[in-house]
This record gives C-alpha cells, structure tokens and sequence, in this order.
C-alpha cells in the first residue's frame, strides 16, 4: 500500500466533479479520462482492478463509463462514494443538455439556430459511421460473428424487429455456441488497453486486495439495491396510476424503463431503438430532430445516452396538455434522466460485490460476444438511418415481400449535406480529428453556409 493519505470524501468529490466537467467524446473517451486520472495521476487503483471493473460494466446495460465511476466510487467509498461519483459524471451534461433543449424549443426554426444543427447532423453521421468500424473491426473476428451482424442489420433495418429481441437472440446464439463449444464462440471481443501506463494493483491505494469496507454482507447489497429499485419503478408506477397509459409522462417512464434494461452496446446501438420508437411509434420528434438531440449529446460533457433527455423533453413538450409546454418539456427531460439513470446504481450496487462470480465464466463470456456482433449490425442501421435524413430531404417508405424499408427521394438530395458529411468524414478518418474539434467545424461550415446564402 502507498504512504499517501486515503483520501477524504470531500477530496474524491472533487476529483469526481473534475471527471464530470472534463468527460466529452463519448464513453472510450471517457474511460480514457478516468483511467489517466485514477489510475495513472491519484493511483487510486492499477490496472487489473480498473479493467476487471470495466469489463463487469460492459456486461451491464446503460452507459458503462458512467456505470464503471459508479463502481469506482463505490470502491472506494460504499454507496455514498458511488452515488456521488456517479451523479458528478451526469450532472453536468443534464444541465448543458436542458439548457440546450429550450434554446433549441424557443429558436429552433430560426435560421442561423437550424443552420448550426445541419452542421452538427454532418458531423454525427460521420462520427457514428466511424463507430460502426471501430466496433466492427474489434468484435467481427469470424464468419459466425459476420453472420450474426448481418441478420442484425437485416431483421432491424427491413423487418422492424425490435432491438431488445436482436439482443437477446443473440445472447442466446451465444450461449448455445459456447455450451457446444463451438470454437467460434469461445473467447471475448475485448476492450483494448485504455492507456499506455501500467500500474501494478499492489503499487495503488486500494491494493491488490478488495478493501474490508467493499466486503459488504449479501444481506446489505440487497437491502441497498431494494431502495434503488423503489427510487426507479415507484414514481412509474405512481405515474401510470395517477394518469393512465395513455398520459406521455406514464408514456416517457415506461418506454425509458425497459430502455434502461435493454440498452446493451452502448448508446450508439441503443439510439436505433429509441429512434424507432420515439420517432416512428410514439411521434415525440422528427427524424432530424433525434440528429439535433445527438449532436447536443456529443458536444456535451457526460454519457451520451443524455439524448434521452432531449427526447423525453421534446415528447412531453408536444403532448402534455394542462401546464405550460416549456414546464411540461423540463419535467419530461428530467423524468427521462431519473428512469434512465437510477437503474444503472442498482446495477452496480446489486452486483459489484460478487463480480468474481461472474469474472471467468466462458459461457456468460461468449454471450457478450455475440451482443457485441449484433450490436455491429444495429449501429450499421443507426448509420444508413441517419444518413439518409441528413443528405436528402424526403424518404419514402416501401413495402413489398414482406419488408418494410425506407428509401430515399433521390430528387431531394441536398448537395450541402453531402458536402458537409464529405468534409466531415475526411476530417475523422484522415486528419484523425476529434469528435468535439468536427462537430464545431461543421456547425461552423453550417452557419457559414447560412450566412452566405447556400442554405
């Protein structure tokens, strides 16, 4: 163990704030972040214990940085020291996000405001393709895994299938393989090393064992994790009693509750899902308006599945009825953040103190493995999805042998889009940009379009 002092509650608060403010780029971002800061600079935990930490977390659904500074926090300092680690890392994009959504419900439809959003939506399609790769080159390392992206794609983008149905048929196709012992399925996709410095557990301050304050009875875990699931299903219920399902509110909690135990593979993936039901089923916005919420969500510190928030806050804003449209928006945002979040603290809290059960099982392993290939497929979706909103004007929607699919109106094809989009994919794929310095050059590129008249 280090001779540095153990640090005080006060003292982690501030370094938790510090992570929060300073967490943009998406979650390998921000695991890059925490780990240069915990591990590297306050050497509160080494490698190992970092990455057996975020490999629990990626077995999770919601965001799992955020949910791996839940377990740090935890770690730590008990349940205190996660809750305030993981309500530092969401707080400041909920307030940047909020803020940004009434700007965006106040000036929307006023030209040089729309025209920074065309350019953001650029960027984002370019940012998401890249995520496509990147997931893709890490997790397709067979023809079984290839196999299972593409049925992803095809069930999602030409039959409608729901996402959480892809997840868990592919789980099962996982778990099946790896009970056969299928080759293929043995091993995982791995997460790569977040940094380039290795730091030995036993050289940090939590050691090389768990600390007898993290050895918490099974008895504790459950009566904290009971409190936690009160917190997210008690005001869902209240709501579905009080106004009925049909109400947008009991709407907003219900359909975020499920996408909070659904939303395996990050928030790209999960954005298919939401942008299927947001959008197509429930009406809550527009197609480009979910492009406008994502670009929110990448030039914002925090997860990025706080497009949520923009989502809840433009459902609530059109629907609700008998308060003020801009009240009802700021509590549809809020009821969005509480359902979405608060789960992730059950997650942790429930399970972090028995991880060792769950750190050699192949099976359980294989499963992931296979969530992460169809993962690939639906962010494959999320792409062309996207990238058809933002180049052309109009897409039609065609049935014929039993699917379903969307096409676009080649003769709305918006040549500044696919300018901005070009400049964009140059930009991260050549130059190796990051996403927050080209999602401000093309907001940039789009006033400057705007003020010269090209939009």
């Amino acid at each position: 163990m280090q001779d540095r002092e153990y640090p005080t509650i006060a003292e982690a608060t501030r370094i938790w704030a510090r992570i929060g403010l300073l967490s943009f780029g998406g979650p390998a971002g921000q695991i890059a972040l925490m780990h240069r800061i915990l591990v590297e600079e306050q050497r509160w935990l080494g490698e190992k214990r970092f990455l057996h930490a975020l490999n629990y977390c990626m077995l999770l659904p919601g965001p799992e940085a955020m949910q791996l500074a839940v377990y740090i926090g935890w770690l730590m300092h008990r349940t205190r020291g996660g809750i305030i680690a993981g309500v530092l890392f969401v707080l400041p994009g909920l307030v940047a996000i909020m803020g940004l959504s009434w700007v965006y419900a106040l000036y929307g439809n006023v030209g040089a405001v729309e025209a920074l959003f065309f350019g953001l939506k650029a960027a984002v399609l370019a940012i998401v393709v890249q995520a496509v790769m990147r997931i893709g080159a890490r997790a397709l390392k067979n023809s079984a895994m290839i196999a299972i992206a593409a049925a992803a794609f095809v069930a999602i983008f030409g039959f409608g299938v729901a996402f959480p149905l892809i997840i868990l048929a592919a789980g099962l196709i996982g778990f099946l393989g790896a009970r056969a012992d299928m080759p293929m399925f043995r091993g995982g996709g791995g997460h790569g090393q977040p940094g380039e410095v290795h730091v030995d557990d036993a050289e940090t301050l939590l050691g090389a064992e768990t600390p007898g304050h993290a050895e918490v009875s099974q008895a504790y875990a459950f009566r904290v994790s009971t409190v936690f699931l009160a917190l997210w299903l008690g005001p869902v219920a209240l709501l579905f009693a009080a106004l009925g399902p049909a109400n947008v509110f009991a709407q907003i909690a219900g359909f975020f509750s499920v996408m909070a135990v659904v939303t395996f593979g990050g928030a790209y993936a999960v954005l298919a899902y939401v942008a299927q039901e947001a959008v197509q089923n429930f009406g809550w916005l527009a197609p480009g308006e979910m492009l406008d919420g994502l670009g929110m969500a990448e030039t914002t510190p925090g997860p990025l599945i706080m497009v949520t928030q923009f989502v809840g806050f433009m459902g609530a804003l059109r629907e609700a009825s008998g308060i003020s449209p801009l009240l009802a928006a700021t509590l549809g945002g809020l009821l969005t953040t509480w359902v979405t979040f608060t789960p992730c603290f059950l997650w942790i809290f429930l399970g972090a103190p028995f991880i060792e059960r769950l750190r050699d099982n192949k099976v359980l392993t294989a499963a992931l493995t296979a969530i992460t290939a169809a993962v690939v497929g639906v962010i494959l979706n999320l792409a062309v999805w996207f990238g058809m909103h933002v180049v052309f004007e109009e897409v039609a929607t065609v049935r014929a042998f039993g699917l379903v699919l969307d096409v676009p109106v080649w003769a709305t094809l918006d040549v500044a889009a696919v300018a901005l989009v070009l400049a964009a994919v140059v930009g991260v794929f050549f130059w190796k940009l990051g996403p927050v310095t080209v999602l401000a050059g093309c907001a940039l590129a789009g006033t400057a379009l705007f003020a010269a008249g090209g939009i």
